[in-house]
């Protein structure tokens, strides 16, 4: 039984001596290149799993325990043959946009696969996102079809598409038609370029939406429509990252994006038909649809979804009882696991790897884990990369395995640059801007051309994040170089939140920060400065303001900390010093320096 984790470094320590090896002969004098082998996948996500269903047709593709769901690789492909049929019968055509707002369900990967297959280009929708949230994503995509769940956890997706979408409780249920023209579009001014909404609930109907099941029930006896012809070159995930604008963008990524992506790293964690993932981290992030979804579609491996949620007690029991080889995990979820009542050696026995990635890494957690995991991996990346480019490796150094990130993944590139120039290459050793090239790097910002070429250069992806390299190319995070605050993997931009806080009647000005927190790496504090005359006791307006930002955005973007100031440290331009709040914050509340 590991013992309770009472205090957790958050930051990645100092490596201590590492034993250097000698210089690669790929490398460059300051860029440096990952290995050239295995050789990159030239085939699309729909072509792998015609691939895998004929070579390991009995093989299990999807465990899914909540739904009780344990799908094999010939099944599969012949469930996502009926919701290509179905989906292309109602009306979807090659490159158009079809959201995904649910939760990890077998629906889920059907849906991925199915719009690989057809063309479709997949949106990934957090489950945490507010009607305003939702709005702009799906408008800044122009999703034509969305595919929801009605409930989950106490989450109601239908009352949050009621209130944005009045115009449906007017509307048919089941609008399906019965001759050859497809399904009746939908005309929503909220959303104009919406014209489909599916939900995954058979038992139940609602106006304006078809159940998925239903759908590929009444298609089945219509004509076969060709698909068309896909490239591995087509985009077809759009993830959603935030910018330090705070508004979304959708990071498009192509099938030799996230397929090899998938693949590579399924390889530095060394996956073959035995091994079974464990995968409870979130479908909606690339650590999920990527490194869950598809390393194990391109290693003919099982993902296994212990339940629709994150629950570290159902992990536990599905590593258990399915045997689990690899398990993934921010952090913070590996933190939950072991400190669980239900958690024990004796049923993680089966673990040999996994990655755990999302949020720096503990140095203790990672120690910890390996005890149980003994070739438990570190990854590092960003949406935009598909996500990885740096991994360690299963027989990496303890050094390497807990101080960094690992080396880069194969036919990845990176140098690291001056925060101030980014023409000037950084030698091993001295910190600066993390740079990245590559076949991983995504296709641009979906719609937003001004936004692609700032974050791509020369084909170089700038991360906006701070470290070290060492003369293997190993990779040390140092820092971040925007205001970006990473909450148990979730990225959090202050202004986003800002901007909601100064809508408040009683806000005069609002400046948000990140400060350390030992079970979720950070945590969210909201400086405000009240508008003059404003009597209401502060305990009143903090509860206030915790209302007005859980009706606007996701839970995890919420304050913990509310700090009520009269004025706020600033240059002589006027510029909010946070560095400055952070450090005053820190001291107010007694919370140390770095976790």
């Amino acid at each position: 039984m590991l013992r309770t984790l009472r205090h957790t470094c958050f930051t990645l320590a100092p490596l201590r001596q590492v034993r250097r090896a000698p210089q690669p002969l790929w490398r460059a004098l300051t860029t440096f290149t990952g290995p050239q082998t295995p050789p990159l996948l030239t085939c699309t996500i729909g072509e792998m799993l015609e691939t895998q269903s004929k070579k390991h047709p009995d093989q299990l593709a999807l465990i899914a325990i909540e739904e009780n769901i344990r799908w094999t690789y010939k099944e599969m492909n012949e469930k996502v043959d009926e919701m290509v049929h179905a989906m292309r019968w109602m009306g979807l055509e090659k490159g158009d946009r079809f959201g995904a707002w649910l939760p990890n369900t077998g629906d889920y990967y059907l849906a991925q696969m199915a719009c690989a297959k057809m063309g479709a280009i997949l949106v990934n929708v957090n489950p945490a996102y507010r009607a305003h949230e939702f709005e702009f994503a799906m408008n800044l995509v122009g999703c034509k079809a969305i595919l929801i769940t009605p409930t989950v956890h106490g989450t109601d997706y239908i009352s949050v598409l009621d209130h944005l979408l009045p115009e449906l409780v007017s509307l048919d249920k089941e609008p399906l038609t019965d001759d050859s023209t497809g399904v009746k579009q939908l005309n929503l001014k909220a959303l104009p370029e919406l014209k489909y909404i599916l939900h995954d609930d058979p038992t139940r109907e609602f106006p304006g939406m078809i159940s998925l099941g239903h759908l590929i029930k009444h298609s089945s006896t219509r004509p076969a429509l060709a698909l068309p012809e896909v490239s591995p070159d087509d985009v077809v995930n759009i993830q959603f990252t935030s910018g330090t604008t705070g508004s979304p963008k959708g990071a498009a990524l192509t099938h030799r994006n996230i397929l090899n992506n998938g693949y590579l790293a399924g390889a530095r964690c060394g996956y073959s038909t035995k091994d079974r993932v464990c995968v409870p981290v979130p479908l909606y992030h690339c650590f999920g649809v990527v490194l869950g979804n598809l390393a194990c579609l391109a290693h003919a491996s099982t993902s296994v979804y212990p339940s629709k949620q994150f629950n570290e007690i159902a992990a536990l029991h599905a590593i258990e009882k399915e045997k689990c080889t690899s398990v993934y995990g921010v952090p913070t979820m590996f933190i939950r696991m072991m400190n669980s009542p239900e958690f024990s050696l004796e049923r993680v026995k089966t673990l040999r790897t996994g990655i755990m990635a999302g949020a720096p890494c503990p140095m203790e957690i990672m120690q910890e884990v390996l005890e149980f995991a003994p070739e438990m991996t570190i990854g590092y990346g960003m949406t935009e990369t598909s996500p990885l480019s740096f991994q360690t490796k299963g027989d990496d150094d303890i050094e390497d395995r807990v101080g960094t990130v690992g080396g880069l993944l194969p036919f990845v590139e990176a140098k690291v640059v001056d925060v101030e120039d980014s023409t000037k290459v950084l030698g091993p050793n001295q910190p600066g801007e993390l740079m990245v090239k590559g076949y991983h790097i995504m296709q641009g910002y979906w719609n937003q051309p001004k936004e692609t070429a700032k974050s791509i250069e020369d084909g170089w992806m700038h991360t906006g994040d701070i470290v070290e390299m060492d003369e293997r190319g190993y990779c040390r995070i140092v820092g971040r170089s925007k205001d970006v605050i990473i909450r148990g993997g979730e990225n959090i931009y202050p202004r986003e939140i800002e901007e909601v806080l100064f809508t408040h009647p009683a806000v005069a000005n609002a400046s948000v920060i990140g400060l350390p927190d030992k079970v979720y790496g950070e945590q969210v504090c909201a400086w405000i400065q009240l508008l003059d005359g404003v009597t209401t006791p502060v305990e009143e307006i903090e509860e206030s303001l915790r209302a007005h930002l859980s009706e606007e955005l996701a839970h995890f973007k919420v304050p913990k900390y509310f700090l009520f100031k009269t004025e706020f440290p600033t240059t002589i331009t006027g510029k909010i010093q946070k560095f400055m709040m952070r450090d005053i914050t820190v001291e107010e509340l007694g919370l140390p320096k770095s976790i």
